[in-house]
């Protein structure tokens, strides 16, 4: 088995390679899917961050650690579709989330300078 970890590495196909750490989880998972899915939980983890947000003001508010979940999830994401599964439809789906979450994220930071937490929402 590390014989032939050994010689996937040395064919340069790493990130293709199932975890072999995994394997006792019964999950056959190479680093691509590995950020594919921390990709995904970030993406749709941001949502909770909102919720919190939201709750803790008492009216719908969008916290900026939301947009940069949004960005880092979409990039993860897309960077799994592009060179892990080389799907397009994936790559559309994920390539236009990260152009409004880093427009957003520029307008926040525009509308309310860097240090938001001293701004009302």
């Amino acid at each position: 088995m590390l014989a032939d970890v050994v010689q996937v590495a040395a064919a340069g196909d790493v990130m293709n390679t199932p975890i072999t750490w995994l394997a006792w989880t019964g999950l056959h998972a190479s680093p691509w899917k590995l950020i594919g899915w921390v990709g995904a939980l970030m993406f749709g983890g941001r949502w909770l961050v909102q919720f919190i947000a939201s709750k803790r003001y008492g009216k719908p508010v969008i916290p900026r650690l939301f947009w940069y979940m949004s960005i880092v999830g979409s990039v993860m994401t897309l960077s799994y579709f592009i060179f892990g599964k080389n799907d397009s439809v994936g790559i559309l789906q994920n390539l236009f989330p990260t152009f409004t979450a880093c427009y957003s994220l520029y307008l926040d930071i525009k509308h309310r300078g860097w240090h938001r937490d001293r701004n009302s929402h």
